[in-house]
């Protein structure tokens, strides 16, 4: 499958880029999706807020952020599947008090944030451990078995 993955970042960021693109196209794979493109974004705090006040309604910068879009491209026929937001302030803390390291943080939240664009949620306890499996399976051994 053609599986495209656009990643934006602060320059001092790009080996945590490339944890992210791995996670993503990992996840695109595992879960057997049709050819498409989406975009991972690594932000930081203050911008984290903002996003997260204005498509959730609550001002406090969280762990990331999935935007599904699901078009289809008119040129080349790809489904854009949409927008993942990372913030590395708090994947940092987070990698901290998991005692992991930042990197295998950030694939987690890619992870999560990807299979909520392909339609994955946690709203129940079935679709919660439904995730969490496919989150697992994706990360192997590194994971710690959580959904967010």
């Amino acid at each position: 499958m053609d599986h495209y993955v656009e990643l934006r970042f602060h320059t001092h960021w790009r080996p945590l880029a490339r944890a992210a693109g791995k996670a993503a196209r990992a996840t695109l794979k595992h879960q057997r999706a049709g050819r498409g493109r989406l975009t991972v974004v690594l932000e930081g705090e203050a911008e984290m807020r903002r996003l997260h006040r204005r498509y959730a309604g609550d001002g406090t910068a969280t762990d990331v952020l999935s935007f599904p879009d699901d078009s289809v491209e008119e040129e080349g026929g790809l489904r854009y599947y949409g927008d993942v937001i990372v913030c590395v302030p708090v994947a940092r803390r987070q990698a901290r008090l998991a005692g992991h390291s930042l990197e295998a943080e950030i694939g987690l939240l890619t992870v999560h944030g990807v299979l909520h664009l392909l339609g994955h949620n946690h709203a129940d306890p079935s679709s919660e451990s439904c995730m969490g499996a496919a989150q697992a399976a994706i990360l192997g051994p590194r994971s710690r078995g959580e959904t967010r």
